[in-house]
């Protein structure tokens, strides 16, 4: 039960965290609302020990009024990077000096550099998805991903599967018309994506239903998880590690893969961005074991 009380120490309001001690000290930062789930805080503090680094991670709740503050943050010296998740991965996009080259092409952040006094946007989020899928490249070349969900990881996702070789993408939307369509994407809603599921090699959650607090929710309705047979089904939501989506998946007989390994790898990507230094998967593998099993 230890390793909980080390995620809850270092998850706090922003506005908490700019009057504590830590503020003032060498920090990475987990920037988000909510972050009350997460366990970066527990991956990245456990590469930074074991590489004796001098700097904390923290994970704050930031509100839509904070961000101009936030901002100013950033050129603050103690200030040495963060990770961004839901909901500001494009609204941070235009707040920084320069893109990474897939960063620029995907079209949202989820990490940031500081480095020679500049103020980086890179994305590891696509890195993250792609590894965990590379074992089924080869059933994805030429084939067809539905997508749940339009937001800013979604867009990584949509370069990763690219990158795998899938010719074609349906992006389901609760506001379809609201996406910005490209030529091998197709935008359908709720009610119809079942009608393109035969034909679909891998369906793919990229929405919080499922995140804890809210275990029974999922994209998929009870009535439609047949579709999900022999499909690989992926999720980004890693708390809990199986969610619904992935047990209608398992029942169904398709292929689980859950999000803990994306959000690893995404992280590993990251810490090395910031530091230079290889993340200890296996370590943190270990530790994170401990802490859904307990």
């Amino acid at each position: 039960m230890r390793i909980f009380f080390v995620i809850i120490k270092v998850r706090m309001d922003f506005s908490e965290f700019l009057q504590s001690e830590s503020s003032r000290q060498p920090h990475y930062l987990l920037i988000g609302s909510p972050i009350s789930h997460s366990i970066s805080p527990l991956m990245h503090n456990t590469a930074l020990d074991h590489h004796g680094l001098k700097a904390e991670y923290h994970a704050v709740a930031v509100r839509n009024s904070e961000i101009s503050t936030l901002i100013a943050h950033f050129n603050r010296l103690e200030f040495l990077g963060a990770n961004i998740t839901i909901p500001y991965k494009e609204t941070l996009f235009d707040a920084i000096d320069t893109l990474g080259m897939e960063a620029a092409q995907i079209g949202a952040i989820n990490t940031i550099v500081k480095r020679d006094g500049k103020i980086i946007g890179e994305n590891t989020d696509e890195y993250g998805f792609r590894v965990p899928v590379e074992e089924y490249e080869d059933q994805l070349a030429g084939e067809r991903a539905i997508i749940f969900g339009t937001g800013g990881a979604t867009k990584a996702i949509c370069y990763a599967l690219r990158e795998l070789g899938v010719e074609e993408i349906v992006m389901v939307s609760r506001r379809p018309g609201r996406y910005d369509e490209q030529s091998d994407i197709i935008m359908c809603n709720y009610e119809n994506w079942n009608a393109y599921a035969e034909e679909a090699a891998i369906i793919i959650n990229a929405t919080p239903l499922g995140m804890t607090p809210n275990t029974d929710a999922s994209p998929v309705k009870d009535q439609e998880a047949e579709f999900l047979s022999d499909k690989i089904c992926y999720d980004v939501v890693y708390n809990p590690r199986e969610t619904k989506f992935l047990k209608q998946a398992k029942a169904a007989g398709g292929i689980p893969v859950e999000g803990l390994d994306m959000l690893i790898y995404q992280g590993a990507k990251a810490f090395k961005l910031w530091t230079g230094q290889e993340f200890p998967t296996g370590l943190i593998k270990m530790k994170l074991e401990d802490v859904f099993t307990n």
